[in-house]
């Protein structure tokens, strides 16, 4: 398996990313390019990560099943899909409407119990918070404060974070009131927009 030749070593991630048919999250002609390691238009300017990016995010969340997640861009939805097979909690917000409908109604075909809203994801979801994990799946020009204060004692968060062009990926962890980060260079997201991302 080609993510397992790339260091992808957490045998709960592969197996969730093989539950999930990564094909019903991408319409049209690029539907037949679901399965390359790589990412793809799903409309709104946004883009389906390519499936290594949704496994070292996912891996490095340290999710496992009856962890509370939430997502900061649904898109699509297969990676609130994957780590709801992995048996996550999932909370997942979407500023695109569209692209919340379409997922919404990929959650209800495959019975994915994923709680969704539209709106701004760069302030959180409060109503839920604290969060053990928390993943940003859109590039930061830095990392939210509103999101690492949702952030459970212990919890994770997993933001790239950079340019417009290209990010690092960040890897928040929580212990008590203080807050440590690890980088990985080497990825591109589309932007983040709202209120603590891009205008």
């Amino acid at each position: 398996m080609l993510l397992r030749q790339r260091g992808i070593s957490d045998e709960q991630v592969l197996a969730a990313i093989g539950k999930v048919a990564r094909h019903l999250f991408i319409a049209g002609p690029h539907v037949n390019r679901a399965y390359e390691d790589s990412a793809l238009p799903i409309g709104q300017e946004q883009t389906i990560s390519q499936p290594y990016t949704v496994a070292f995010m996912t891996q490095e969340l340290q999710a496992r099943s009856g962890t509370k997640i939430l997502e900061v861009g649904t898109g699509s939805g297969y990676q609130a899909a994957v780590l709801a097979a992995l048996g996550c909690r999932v909370f997942t917000i979407e500023r695109h409407l569209e692209l919340l409908t379409k997922a919404r109604q990929i959650f209800d075909h495959l019975g994915l119990r994923v709680v969704s809203k539209g709106g701004d994801g760069t302030i959180g979801w409060s109503e839920f918070a604290p969060y053990d994990g928390i993943i940003v799946t859109a590039g930061a020009p830095e990392v939210p404060e509103a999101l690492k204060k949702q952030l459970a004692d212990g919890g994770r968060m997993v933001i790239p974070v950079g340019g417009k062009d290209s990010q690092r990926l960040v890897i928040v962890q929580r212990t008590g009131g203080s807050y440590s980060t690890r980088e990985v260079d080497g990825f591109k997201f589309v932007p983040l927009v709202g209120k603590h991302g891009w205008n």
